[in-house]
C-alpha cells in the first residue's frame, strides 16, 4: 500500500479549499462525538442506524426499533460521514487532505461538494448492489474519497507525490503509478473478499463515479491527462 503525504501542487483558482477542510472537520467531529462517549451500545446503534445495510436498503431485512436512526433511503449518504475506527478515519482524511484541495480547486467549492456527495452515493450503491443480502453496515468516506482520487489521477497524472510505500518506506513517485497500483489493489481485494467484509466495491464504485463526473464538473480552463484546456 502507498500512503500519500504531500504533492506540492499549488491552487490556481481559489485561496483555500474550504469544502475539503470542512469535510475533514465534520468527519473528525462526528468521530469524536461518537467514540469519546465510550458507550459501545451507542456506537453500535450509530453504525447500524446511520450506516448502509444493503438488506435493509432493499427491504429484505429490518432493523430492530431501538436501532432505527435514519430512514433506509438516506443511509447511502449518511454513512459517508461516519468512522468508528481511528485508523480508518486518519487514512481517509489523509487521502482527502492531500488530493481534495486540488480537485476542489479544479471544480470550485459548490461543484466539489456535489461531486463528493455523488461519489459517496455511487460507492454506497455499488456496494449494496454487489452485496444485496449483507446485514453488515457500511460506514466511511472511502467511496467518496475514491472518487476524489480518480479525479486527481485524471487531472494530475504526472505529478510526483511524497508518501510511504508499504506504510513505512519514504518514497517520491509519479501519481499515475501510485494511484493505478492503488486501484488494482482495490480490484484484487474486491474479488478476494466478495462478501463485503470491507467496502472494496464502495471504493470501486466511487472511483467509477468520480471518473465519469470529473470531465463534467471541472473548470473549462482545466486540462485532462495533459491535453490542452478547453477555450
Amino acid at each position: 500500500m502507498f500512503i500519500p503525504l504531500h504533492d506540492g501542487v499549488p491552487l490556481r483558482f481559489m485561496r483555500a479549499p474550504f469544502v475539503t477542510h470542512a469535510l475533514i472537520a465534520l468527519c473528525t467531529g462526528l468521530y469524536l462525538l461518537v467514540t469519546l462517549r465510550r458507550d459501545e451500545t451507542a456506537q453500535i446503534a450509530v453504525a447500524a442506524g446511520f450506516g448502509l445495510i444493503p438488506s435493509v436498503l432493499f427491504g429484505t431485512a429490518q432493523l430492530p426499533t431501538e436501532l432505527l436512526q435514519a430512514p433506509a433511503w438516506l443511509t447511502p449518504l449518511s454513512n459517508v460521514l461516519l468512522h468508528l475506527g481511528l485508523a480508518h478515519l486518519l487514512g481517509n482524511m489523509l487521502f482527502l487532505f492531500v488530493f481534495g484541495d486540488n480537485v476542489e480547486d479544479a471544480m470550485g467549492h459548490a461543484r466539489f461538494l456535489l461531486f463528493f456527495c455523488l461519489c459517496g452515493l455511487g460507492g454506497s450503491l455499488t456496494h449494496a448492489v454487489m452485496n444485496p443480502a449483507s446485514e453488515q453496515p457500511l460506514i466511511g468516506a472511502s467511496g467518496a474519497i475514491s472518487g476524489v482520487i480518480a479525479a486527481y489521477l485524471m487531472l494530475y497524472p504526472r505529478v510526483r507525490i511524497w508518501g510511504l510505500a508499504f506504510n513505512w518506506i519514504p518514497l517520491r513517485i509519479t501519481a499515475l503509478y501510485a494511484i493505478v497500483a492503488w486501484i488494482l489493489f482495490q480490484l484484487v481485494q474486491a474479488l478476494i473478499d466478495p462478501d463485503g467484509h470491507v467496502g472494496w466495491w464502495a471504493h470501486l464504485g466511487g472511483l467509477g463515479t468520480g471518473a465519469a463526473l470529473t470531465p463534467l464538473l471541472i473548470h473549462r480552463r482545466m486540462a485532462l491527462f495533459g491535453r490542452a484546456a478547453r477555450g
